[in-house]
């Protein structure tokens, strides 16, 4: 299959467009060309379909101090403590200069209005349009990357590899299937934020776009990954025959909601004296209890002794889906069930976005900090992109400073060949229920509750899997899967490393930390 070779060069290659990568490009637009490459649609990412909020230490109520012991907390003891405090401490500043952009936050009055969630001591999460604060964040950062003249987008590519030269990132290779193109792209300086990895399991609240792809090209271009066992599943997915899994927010728990069994009996005050406000690990695992214990598929979020003017008021979004699917929410409980939401691991980074590979950086659910530890806080996910999208922007002018001068000319790469191996029919379609496959399988004997039994034949089947995947199917959902596979493994590796329960991560053969829980899960190629 022929495919034409089109050579690009750029100052910042962005591999991602959430709000961290949009946030970076708005830094690095200030010392050169930026060129942000997307797989999908421009808005396609967890950023997106953020609904609870920002976390963020703005109230009159709030404290920094107060928002950092909480995160700290809530990690189980496994956050990095400067990369909390830098979070927390640069985070009402980043959501200050959205503000000056344009972000309009719901208000009481005159004053933004905050709501609280699960493990916050506070009432401290910021939202917009109720349940809509990921696409308002959005809106902005793409209607400010749009006004600046020195970044451009490259959208519906995807991103097959990096390229490695003398042992430094300087671009990516790039496929456009639709206009069977091979993109070869240097830059000066490379950032991931492809986001997670959702899409590893059966259930979960992440787009199709999380299919771990940053993680799965930055662990075959030698970067060191951490902590990828640490996967949090959100309690409250909506779980319905036949609907899509969406996600239920934190926040209605935080306006009084409460958890049922199929019984109808409210449970969680047997498992956390914060009841439906405990850590979101606790209360998924609470919930797994419940189903297991009744033999049921779901348990149910019961919203009807709330006003029903005001939660139609408050979560808009979601009553207008639950009624579009049958439900209607301020009158009858809602069935829900744990689904894989996101993944505290990553590309190991410093504080900076840089990580073991020079001129290779990564932000956002890509990467990792330390910041999460082992179960991350509630709605800090979209202050980590703004605030450490931005550090990762800065450290990676500064090393194009550093390592290029405006006339140094990047080196033209050539791809091997411009044929790709054509997969025949069959062979496709084979190869495409693997995918099905690997999500059932990563479900069951990766998920919510793990043993060294069931990670071991997980781990099996996974290279068996990898044996089998080509280097050159020019199909897009085929570089999928071949991440899928990568990156199941390197979740699956770490969970049997970590003999232990620590947030997120529950053995059933292990039910404590263990001797050696503080040491992180490092995997190196």
């Amino acid at each position: 299959m022929d495919y034409i070779q089109e050579h690009i060069n750029t100052d910042f290659l962005i591999i991602g467009g959430g709000v961290a990568g949009l946030r970076a490009a708005l830094e690095l637009a200030r010392n050169g060309e930026v060129l942000v490459v997307t797989k999908d649609a421009p808005t396609e990412s967890s950023s997106e379909y953020a609904q609870g909020g920002v976390a963020v230490a703005l109230s009159d109520e709030d404290e920094i101090s107060i928002h950092f012991d909480d995160t700290i907390k809530a990690g189980d003891g496994l956050c990095l403590r400067k990369a909390v405090g830098t979070l927390v401490e640069e985070g009402p500043t980043r959501i200050r200069e959205l503000i000056l952009w344009g972000a309009e936050f719901d208000k009481e009055g005159l004053k933004l209005a905050f709501t609280q969630e699960a493990a916050h001591s506070k009432r401290r999460i910021l939202h917009a349009q109720g349940d809509s604060t990921g696409r308002e964040i959005i809106r902005v950062l793409i209607d400010r990357v749009r006004s600046t003249h020195t970044v451009s987008k490259i959208d519906f590519a995807f991103t097959r590899d990096l390229i490695i030269q003398n042992g430094r990132c300087i671009g990516a290779l790039v496929c456009q299937h639709a206009q069977r193109k091979i993109l070869v792209i240097t830059a000066r300086a490379v950032l991931l934020a492809t986001g997670g990895a959702g899409q590893l399991f059966e259930r979960t609240t992440n787009p199709a776009v999380a299919t771990g792809d940053g993680m799965a090209m930055a662990f075959r271009a030698g970067a060191t990954l951490v902590d990828m066992e640490f996967i949090q599943f959100h309690p409250t997915a909506l779980y319905r025959t036949g609907a899509p899994q969406f996600l239920l927010s934190e926040a209605m728990r935080g306006e009084g909601g409460m958890l049922k069994n199929i019984c109808h009996e409210r449970f969680m005050d047997r498992y956390h004296p914060a009841r439906e406000l405990a850590p979101r690990d606790v209360v998924t695992r609470a919930i797994h209890s419940e189903m297991a214990a009744t033999g049921a598929s779901n348990v149910f979020l019961d919203m009807t002794h709330l006003n029903a003017d005001y939660l139609i008021r408050r979560f808009p979004r979601i009553y207008r889906t639950c009624k579009d699917l049958g439900i209607d929410i301020t009158a009858e409980p809602i069935p829900v069930s744990p689904a894989a939401h996101y993944i505290m691991g990553g590309v190991k980074t410093d504080l900076w976005g840089a990580t073991n590979v020079p001129g290779l950086f990564a932000a956002g659910e890509t990467a990792c900090t330390g910041v999460h530890g082992a179960n991350r806080l509630a709605s800090n996910s979209l202050l980590e992109g703004l605030v450490y999208g931005e550090r990762a922007g800065l450290a990676a002018a500064r090393y194009a400073r550093k390592h290029f001068n405006r006339n140094t000319a990047l080196p033209r790469i050539l791809f091997p060949g411009k044929k790709l191996d054509r997969v025949s029919s069959r062979a496709l379609s084979e190869l495409l229920d693997i995918r099905a496959s690997l999500k059932k399988l990563m479900w069951e004997k990766v998920g919510i509750v793990r043993n060294k039994k069931e990670l071991t034949a997980a781990l099996r089947q996974l290279r068996e899997w990898g044996r089998r995947m080509k280097d050159h199917a020019p199909d897009r959902s085929l570089f999928e899967l071949k991440n899928m596979i990568t990156a199941s493994m390197l979740v699956t590796r770490s969970a049997l490393l970590r003999e232990g329960s620590v947030g997120a991560h529950f053995r059933s053969d292990f039910p404590s930390k263990g001797k050696n829980w503080r040491k992180r899960t490092v995997l190196k190629r």
